[in-house]
């Protein structure tokens, strides 16, 4: 059974994320699962920092875009919005080249708060960073007026 309160597709997803932070760094979004959403970023001159390395604030975004996109098709968006209360990530192993992948998953889904899992690997699907991230769901009418 799917976490997710519609259907949705990743032709869908990435088209909610035209014109964001997600599209100016190259974030495609490639899989939904049951219970996951998966999307990948390539490494390059935007995501490096000056030593050569993917840049930490870089694998931060993918993980807070992938779980808050997750996050927002998990709640009936006319009436609620998931926005990022608290992330935490974890770099485990410098990247330099190709593409990371990361994989949300929800530990739990509140009513009025979430929490999620993200796993992001390299090309050689090692584990290169993990992230918590916490979102708050709030009523939309008082973040959109």
């Amino acid at each position: 059974m799917s976490i997710f309160f519609e259907q949705i597709d990743v032709a869908s997803v990435n088209e909610r994320a035209k014109d964001s932070l997600s599209d100016h760094l190259g974030i495609v979004f490639t899989e939904v699962g049951e219970d996951f959403l998966k999307a990948k970023m390539p490494v390059s001159e935007k995501t490096l920092q000056p030593m050569g390395i993917m840049h930490g604030g870089a694998s931060a975004a993918l993980a807070e875009t992938v779980a808050s996109a997750a996050g927002n098709f998990c709640v009936d968006q006319s009436k609620f919005l998931c926005v990022g209360l608290e992330i935490n990530i974890n770099h485990l192993k410098p990247v330099k080249k190709g593409f990371v992948t990361a994989v949300a998953r929800p530990f739990h889904l509140g009513r009025k708060t979430q929490c999620w899992e993200i796993k992001i690997f390299n090309d050689e699907e090692k584990l290169n960073a993990i992230s918590r991230l916490t979102l708050a769901v709030v009523e939309r009418s008082k973040i959109i007026k």
